[in-house]
């Protein structure tokens, strides 16, 4: 893998971000959109992680200064309760995919994590993604749950896997 660096991410990254989401978005299985996201849609997104501080977006840039990739802590729920769970997201630019940038992200988010004080990371991935579903196992990630037939990419159902790590 070539030298990269993760970063918070800035409006002049927004962009780089919404081509990489609606990549995901056009070959379906990694996102429930079903149509691609505005630049305005992804903005307000990002602007949801608040306080950033808490709840960082990031972008991961390669030696270049090319956006190769982006991840986000954010809130697992909004009832109090819940505090101290986070979800983890991470999106790979398809052209940077298999090079070990979403291990990379995924680290540097559980890392964030562990920072912030969270006591437990999950994410939810499309239980067909063999990438991603690997990339948990690797992190420990213990799945909790299947949700059969839950999400729509547009021409069929797909089911959903439910993941968590204690930290």
């Amino acid at each position: 893998m070539t030298q990269v660096s993760i970063r918070p991410a800035r409006e002049e990254d927004l962009p780089a971000i919404t081509a990489i989401y609606n990549q995901a978005v056009i070959a379906g299985g990694a996102t429930a959109d079903l149509t691609p996201r505005t630049l305005d849609q992804r903005r307000a997104w990002v602007e949801s992680h608040a306080p950033r501080t808490r709840y960082p977006v990031v972008v991961m840039e390669d030696g270049a200064g090319e956006v190769v990739a982006f991840g986000s802590l954010s809130q697992y729920h909004e009832r109090e309760g819940y505090d101290g769970v986070d979800e983890l997201s991470y999106y790979v630019d398809e052209r940077h995919r298999q090079a070990g940038y979403g291990s990379r992200m995924v680290d540097w988010l559980l890392s964030a994590a562990r920072e912030r004080g969270v006591r437990m990371a999950v994410t939810l991935i499309f239980a067909e993604n063999a990438g991603s579903t690997a990339l948990m196992h690797r992190f420990g990630f213990h799945r909790f749950g299947l949700l059969p037939r839950a999400c729509s990419d547009g021409s069929r159902l797909l089911d959903m896997s439910y993941w968590y790590l204690d930290l």
